[in-house]
């Protein structure tokens, strides 16, 4: 505890440190006020349908991304999903096209083309899902949520202009946390709006236990203890990474040796993050389109449902090499160690060690997405053995605790960093905490 004190101390003595924190703070503040100002035209008394039906499916996992924005019929209703969806398309599209490549290695210029090209892809997803969401209110189910005396001409107009800029607002507020504060803007306002809903999924499940009886209280503390265990599970697998010895020639320029060190090619067990679980998530919704035409719909609705969990851990793993295969390039890894006359013992220079690296990341890719796979189905898992809350067991395991966890570790790495640069002590008595990629670009 002591030295926790002192670590605290520590952070606050740094100005700089200070200045980002508050500054990040308060942005954040501003992001969370903005989630509870209702659209024009809306009846904020009488949104009780649409709160209902945004407790599962993608509809409840993009109001868990927003923070309960959604079911608010909030100006910031969309929040910052669409900028992650126009970044995650830009990603794939410097991947798969030679000529988006060449942009994106042109250094900062390319950074910013591409990073504006982004942005009007923004605004384009946005307005279409802004219409789209103006359809789901007026749908029979959220009807009654529309004041009658507003005309439904302005509704529309004001609500896609509304939406948009707010969305376009989140991204900017994103960007300036980045830019000025602490951590990636976009990734931690995703897990404020992700962490602003745990304190009433935990009020609810506590009032269900205590009104149950019958040990409710004991059962409460052992569901918080295989939370703290999961948590505690999911850093090793965010963290987890085979080290690859490599050398570097020595080299004599005058006399002076440059060269010669041994280090270490670090490679991810889980490269993909979380983008397998979006992806399955997304491929699995499809289904309950046609939910009216076929009752083998349910199977993809019903997290609980074994067949669910079977088909949802295969899809998983199966996207998990894929994205895996489309952001590790082991063979420009290779061209990138001869270049810089760095090797791998016992292993030939060019395409040897680019086959060796790519056996590796094999290797260690398939426990990874296995263990990604049970992180994806853990919160069904936790529903039927203890049958706790939804809104309570979404917090055991998917995309919104792995995302969590990543932010987190990503925030107290350059915390860390900052206070080893003034030679302070780490978060840690021993090791380092490690950073990890952003939700922008695949987590």
């Amino acid at each position: 505890m002591k030295k926790f004190v002192q670590t605290l101390k520590n952070i606050w003595s740094i100005e700089e440190l200070r200045k980002k924190i508050l500054y990040t703070l308060i942005l954040l503040f501003i992001y969370r006020v903005g989630s509870y100002i209702v659209l024009p035209g809306i009846n904020p008394n009488k949104l009780a349908n649409l709160a209902n039906s945004t407790k599962s499916g993608m509809l409840g996992l993009l109001d868990a991304f927003v923070g309960g924005a959604f079911q608010h019929a909030s100006i910031f209703a969309l929040g910052i999903m669409p900028y992650i969806s126009a970044s995650i398309f830009m990603q794939l599209v410097t991947i798969l096209v030679p000529q988006m490549a060449k942009v994106q290695k042109e250094g900062e210029s390319g950074r910013k083309k591409i990073n504006q090209w982004t942005r009007y892809i923004t605004v384009v997803v946005t307005a279409f899902q802004a219409a789209a969401y103006i359809g789901y209110l007026r749908s029979p189910a959220n009807r009654d949520a529309l004041m009658q005396g507003y005309s439904p001409q302005l509704f529309w107009i004001s609500t896609v202009i509304l939406l948009t800029v707010g969305t376009l607002f989140v991204m900017w507020l994103g960007e300036k946390i980045t830019d000025k504060g602490l951590g990636n803007g976009t990734s931690i306002i995703i897990m404020i709006g992700i962490l602003a809903r745990l304190p009433q999924a935990i009020g609810y499940e506590w009032g269900s236990r205590i009104t149950k009886g019958g040990g409710g209280l004991l059962i409460f503390l052992i569901e918080i203890a295989f939370l703290v265990a999961i948590i505690m599970g999911l850093i090793m697998l965010v963290q987890g990474t085979r080290r690859v010895p490599v050398n570097y020639a020595k080299q004599i320029v005058g006399n002076r040796q440059f060269g010669g060190a041994r280090n270490f090619l670090p490679l991810k067990v889980n490269a993909a993050g979380v983008m397998p679980i979006i992806f399955a998530q997304a491929i699995l919704f499809l289904p309950t389109i046609f939910s009216g035409f076929t009752g083998g719909a349910k199977y993809f609705t019903d997290h609980t449902n074994p067949i669910y969990m079977i088909i949802y851990s295969v899809m998983v793993i199966v996207f998990t090499f894929l994205y895996t295969a489309l952001i590790f390039n082991p063979k420009q890894m290779a061209e990138d160690l001869k270049r810089n006359n760095g090797f791998i013992p016992g292993v030939k220079p060019g395409q040897p060690t680019a086959d060796y690296i790519g056996t590796i990341m094999d290797r260690i890719t398939l426990p990874g997405a296995a263990l990604l796979a049970l992180v994806g189905i853990l919160p069904g898992i936790f529903q039927t053995i203890f049958g706790m809350q939804q809104a309570f067991s979404t917090f055991y395991g998917g995309t919104s605790l792995l995302i969590m966890v990543g932010v987190i570790l990503d925030t107290l790495q350059q915390i860390e960093t900052q206070l080893l640069m003034r030679q302070y002590d780490g978060l840690m008595n021993s090791g380092r905490i490690q950073g990890r990629q952003t939700v922008a670009s695949g987590i």
